[in-house]
């Protein structure tokens, strides 16, 4: 790994890890993919920030922020190359041309993380399934397709290679004795507590079991990634009160570049074979590796009965 120093309040790598590899971010715009490609950035690596928000393009409905533009900026800022590309990566005919490009113009690709998730299930957690709004259907689906879709274009270039890594950002987080809500559990297809978070992140979980059995003798790794409580972008749109932060655990959360600095360790290890087809803690990877979040501490799995801390800044 890097040896790193402080700077202000993020950690510059004396060295590049990363330099020379090329990384391809599904849902970079923001959350965890803009995590993930800011620490790629970091390490040296040249990356694809894809998503579909722009900045010449519509927001969501939310309106929370962020862009491939800002992400890629970033990127670029941090030391690497950060390359916009505004794609919608459920279909085939924009998934497509973005691979070749990618092949043209860097002769392959490293590492492809998956970060995009597109139903925002949050505000209608506690509904019946035959309440919820329609459209989480679809998007949930769509979701599923940017894993497979990204997958399987990312596989040919690899394979070919024979070297690379697929990261796809996924969820196991349940309370231990109580797996109707978030903390770490034995059983990684227990309930999540809401019906399309638990299918989606579940057929995440299996396609990865799945792909990996397949690309192993090539040498490419395959391995769903799981992050504690992110302080994302729209987290802390919620997060307004000390009232709301307590009730939550945010003095618990890490940020998404926590999640970001695993699959650098990951695209830098030798033998990231042997992890193909595991469902990994970004905490245990930090302890394997030795690395900290941005902020410098370590965050271990999030326990809501864990004393309470400061909230972060």
């Amino acid at each position: 790994m890097t040896q790193d120093v402080r700077n202000g309040s993020h950690t510059v790598a004396m060295n590049s890890p990363l330099k020379g590899q090329t990384v391809l971010v599904a849902g970079g715009s923001r959350g965890a993919g803009r995590g993930i490609a800011v620490a790629c950035g970091e390490a040296g690596a040249t990356v694809y920030v894809a998503a579909r928000t722009s900045r010449n393009g519509p927001k969501p409905p939310d309106g929370a922020p962020g862009t491939v533009e800002d992400t890629a900026a970033q990127v670029t800022a941090r030391g690497g190359r950060g390359i916009p590309v505004r794609a919608d990566l459920s279909k085939e005919d924009q998934v497509a041309p973005l691979f070749r490009r990618i092949e043209q113009e860097q002769g392959g690709l490293d590492v492809l993380a998956n970060a995009a998730w597109g139903p925002n299930v949050m505000p209608e957690w506690s509904k019946p399934f035959w309440q919820l709004t329609p459209s989480l259907w679809p998007e949930t689906l769509e979701t599923i397709g940017v894993c497979w879709l990204t997958s399987v274009y990312a596989a040919r270039l690899m394979t070919q290679a024979r070297h690379g890594l697929i990261a796809h950002v996924t969820d196991n987080y349940y309370v231990p004795g109580d797996v109707t809500s978030g903390g770490p559990h034995s059983d990684p297809s227990a309930w999540r507590g809401q019906i399309l978070h638990d299918l989606g992140h579940e057929c995440l979980n299996r396609l990865v079991f799945g792909m990996s059995k397949y690309t192993k003798k090539f040498n490419v790794a395959i391995v769903g990634l799981n992050p504690g409580f992110m302080r994302t972008e729209r987290v802390l749109m919620h997060m307004k009160t000390d009232a709301i932060k307590k009730q939550f655990r945010f003095d618990l959360s890490e940020t998404p570049e926590y999640i970001g600095r695993a699959v650098v360790a990951l695209a830098a290890a030798n033998d990231v074979i042997k992890k193909n087809g595991r469902l990994l803690w970004v905490c245990d990877l930090a302890k394997e590796y030795g690395f900290t979040d941005s902020d410098g501490r370590y965050i271990p799995r999030f326990d809501p009965k864990a004393p309470m801390q400061a909230f972060p800044c």
